[in-house]
């Protein structure tokens, strides 16, 4: 007989509306400060949370906030679910494929829920922020105890609280909020390098993406809170910091201080920290003032990943992207004429809705001008919600598939030639660990964000030391340790 987990009633349920999650009627960012009442301290001792991330690294940033407050709670991490009594899934939605592996994960995670009833099962992130998300797990999959959204991540402690009290089940996801929440929670993966949210949110609707719905309104961390944690990563010993937002280049333009991307990046140029990098970038927001900066600051590094998502006008104004093809050449033609030597990468989809054999082409034609060393490539995932979703796709799939393949193929041409360039060069790689393809030897990054292997002690694991680049392959690097280089 097939065991079946027993239903739980609601406590609270509010489910996602994608209709209010289009809503930007509250333009004023509210910047508020949430600390956890010492009360729920200790309701995690002798338990232990296994925390599963997928997706963008606002996600990971977010999921370093979550392990945060959970250890706070008295919880302690672990990586085997069998010895889990708190299991989290933060996930994303930005692809379909990237939801059915979640969706895989619970069907096999109730096996453990038969074994352990006092097992708790968390779904956050951006899959919650779907109506249909929310109604599917509502309906199907009783083994999940707490469903929360982007916005309200950070109460999960209070909502465990009240599971545990009175053993029913929790959803609570909203669709808009303008809310900056600063908190001292957050447990880093690494000791050396550090992502800082700026901004959280979208206010671009592109046809195809969902995020706009899920992570919200555009809303700017204010400047002084960011200085202040960056300063803070500093006298911790960090040497690299990565800038995030779902759009960097709109930092500010809510705050209605007069006080924008560009302004910070020189504010932090001036402290003693050794990398800064950010991610992601819109084309177009990304100013000449921001090249500038990228240009005046040596510490600011010379990579840029700027998503183009198509070469052909036609296809860029129907996913609504705001910029045309002659305006994204000519604003990384500046950034190439101040920052000499940059590395630019990219993000490009393939077979949009309409898109003809000549809007693909015009696509080549961009990657070949704009010399990319690097991109992330996709075949268009229609997402239910986007006015995307609507359009008619009627591409075959061999078709789809064949111009995947050849943009990869000019793709690649690229990144080896941009890998080349630094053979029997020296450049400054910050440490990172083991490799993933020898044990025996070490990887980490270089300036400009190229991949590097070589033979190393582990003492120099987390330091910045020069290489001698002596093989330029495709994806990587391979080149040896000059002496007296920390």
């Amino acid at each position: 007989m097939k065991k079946e987990i027993k239903t739980k009633t609601f406590l609270e349920y509010v489910a996602p509306s994608i209709k209010d999650a289009r809503l930007r009627l509250d333009r004023e960012t509210h910047q508020v400060s949430y600390t956890l009442d010492e009360k729920y301290k200790g309701m995690g001792n002798d338990k232990k949370y296994l925390l599963k991330t997928y997706g963008c690294q606002a996600n990971l940033s977010d999921s370093e906030k979550i392990s945060g407050i959970l250890e706070f709670l008295g919880f302690e991490e672990t990586f085997e679910e069998e010895d889990a009594d708190l299991i989290i899934f933060n996930t994303c939605a930005i692809r379909e494929n990237a939801e059915d592996r979640v969706f895989g994960e619970l069907g096999r995670i109730s096996q453990l829920k038969y074994k352990n009833s006092d097992l708790v099962v968390v779904v956050c992130g951006c899959m919650p922020q779907e109506e249909k998300t929310v109604s599917l797990l509502k309906q199907k999959y009783k083994q999940v105890d707490l469903v929360i959204g982007t916005h309200n991540f950070y109460k999960i402690g209070e909502y465990l609280k009240k599971i545990y009290e009175t053993s029913q089940r929790i959803t609570l996801v909203y669709s808009k909020e303008g809310e900056v929440v600063e908190m001292p929670f957050s447990k880093r993966v690494s000791n050396v390098k550090a992502w800082v949210d700026i901004m959280y949110g979208c206010d671009e609707f592109c046809t195809y993406c969902i995020v706009p719905y899920t992570r919200g309104k555009e809303r700017s961390r204010l400047p002084e809170s960011i200085i202040k944690e960056v300063k803070e990563l500093i006298s911790l010993g960090y040497k690299e910091i990565t800038l995030l937002g779902q759009n960097v280049n709109a930092y500010g333009k809510d705050l209605n201080i007069n006080y924008f991307f560009s302004d910070l990046l020189n504010d932090l140029g001036k402290l003693d920290i050794k990398r800064i990098r950010f991610t992601t970038s819109h084309p177009k927001d990304f100013d000449h003032a921001t090249s500038l900066a990228m240009a005046n600051n040596k510490n600011i590094m010379p990579h840029l990943h700027l998503p183009v998502q198509s070469g052909s006008n036609k296809i860029l104004k129907k996913m609504n992207r705001k910029y045309t093809k002659e305006e994204y050449l000519e604003k990384i033609s500046f950034l190439k004429s101040q920052v000499k030597d940059v590395s630019l990468t990219t993000d490009i989809i393939v077979a949009f809705p309409t898109e003809s054999e000549e809007d693909f082409e015009e696509t080549l034609d961009l990657v070949r001008k704009a010399d990319f060393e690097g991109a992330y490539t996709f075949v268009y995932s229609k997402r239910e919600g986007t006015p995307a979703a609507k359009m008619v796709d009627d591409l075959e799939e061999e078709v789809k598939k064949n111009r995947l393949y050849k943009l990869n193929e000019l793709i690649n041409e690229g990144f080896a030639k941009g890998n080349k360039r630094f053979e029997g060069e020296v450049v400054e790689v910050l440490v990172d660990g083991k490799s993933e393809k020898k044990d025996s030897l070490l990887m980490g990054y270089t300036k400009h964000n190229k991949l590097v292997n070589f033979e190393g002690d582990e003492s120099l694991i987390g330091e910045l030391v020069n290489i001698k680049i002596t093989k330029a392959f495709t994806w990587h690097l391979f080149g040896e340790v000059l002496e007296n280089s920390k």
